[in-house]
């Protein structure tokens, strides 16, 4: 048996706690300080309350102050804050772990330098004071955290620079329910599913366009979002090749953003969005919710403009995320730019 902390008690962090349980690990989770009701609740009962579910027996929890006793002989330390959460966890978190400890990070989104070149979060969080030398591995992949808290069959890709830690950490969390491929390419993989929170957004204005149409609650029309989906991917290709990787880790961007338009935080934007809001209106609307979708979109849409004016990318070649990206601005309608789609 080993032991398994998680920093941070969102809906996915906690997710991750019912694999390792069932695979007869000592699990501990500590919220940060915006998970404070979440651990209060959970020590009560085991009952979480956003995933509105009981926790596996025996899993124990702490509040951010008592992170020191909860990451006492621990085997694997697992990131389960958002992108929001990064730098707490870069600056709270791992300058207390020693440089044996293998990270596992579920946090989706990139980091953008100044010249506008991108790295995924792991190799960004290396570089922070206190973290060189340490094992930063991270999750990707189609995985809606609600499904895998209730055992649904998931399949995911773990990638780091080190095969053998990889190995070892599929080890502690695979079963068979949890299917885990792996990949040493870590800005392809966390690129691939990084952008689909962009890309959901855009996928999900043809549902609000629609709705504008006819009325909320109408059919919903899936010609205009396979366009965009097929679109999102090709984007989402051309950004890998733009930044070296490997192309073929799009099928795990083109799987997350599946998931995605299904359902959440993002879709409800898009469609909020397509039904003719501005963002300023939508997100008062969606008061208290993280936009991860915005986050990322700003980032990279940035990063690209940056790039272009060094010649190093052409943001014609993404047509949608810039169309998103002005959307948000308040620069433009939801209509996408079809033609540039050609």
């Amino acid at each position: 048996m080993s032991v398994i902390t998680i920093t941070g008690a969102g809906m996915m962090g906690s997710a991750m706690s019912v694999p390792a349980s069932d695979n007869g690990h000592e699990v501990r989770i500590v919220g940060t300080p915006l998970d404070r009701d979440i651990i209060d609740r959970a020590k009560k009962d085991g009952y979480h309350l956003t995933l509105q579910q009981k926790l596996p027996c025996g899993i124990r929890y702490y509040q951010p102050e008592e992170l020191t006793e909860a990451l006492d002989d621990c085997d694997l330390l697992i990131g389960g804050v958002s992108s929001f959460g990064v730098e707490w966890f870069g600056n709270e978190v791992l300058p207390k772990i020693p440089k044996s400890l293998p990270v596992l990070s579920i946090t989706k989104g990139l980091h953008a330098r100044p010249d506008g070149s991108m790295c995924a979060f792991p190799d960004y969080l290396s570089s922070k004071p206190g973290c060189a030398g340490l094992s930063l591995n991270a999750v990707g992949g189609p995985c809606i955290s609600f499904e895998l808290a209730q055992r649904h069959h998931t399949l995911v890709a773990f990638c780091g620079h080190d095969p053998a830690t990889l190995t070892h950490i599929r080890q502690l969390l695979a079963t068979d329910y949890y299917h885990i491929d792996l990949s040493e390419d870590v800005l392809g993989i966390e690129t691939a599913v990084a952008m689909k929170n962009a890309y959901a957004l855009g996928v999900s204005l043809a549902i609000g366009l629609a709705e504008a149409k006819s009325s909320a609650g109408c059919p919903e029309e899936y010609n205009p979002q396979a366009a965009l989906f097929a679109q999102s991917t090709r984007e989402i290709y051309r950004l890998l090749s733009l930044l070296g990787c490997d192309t073929y880790e799009t099928l795990y961007g083109a799987g997350d953003l599946y998931v995605t338009v299904f359902g959440g935080r993002t879709r409800r934007l898009g469609i909020l969005l397509g039904s003719g809001l501005t963002f300023l209106q939508a997100s008062e609307k969606l008061k208290g919710t993280t936009l991860e979708s915005v986050a990322i979109t700003k980032t990279v849409a940035c990063a690209l403009m940056k790039l272009e004016r060094d010649g190093r990318a052409d943001t014609k070649q993404f047509p949608l995320l810039m169309h998103i990206y002005r959307l948000i601005c308040g620069e433009t309608t939801a209509m996408p730019p079809w033609e540039a789609f050609i």
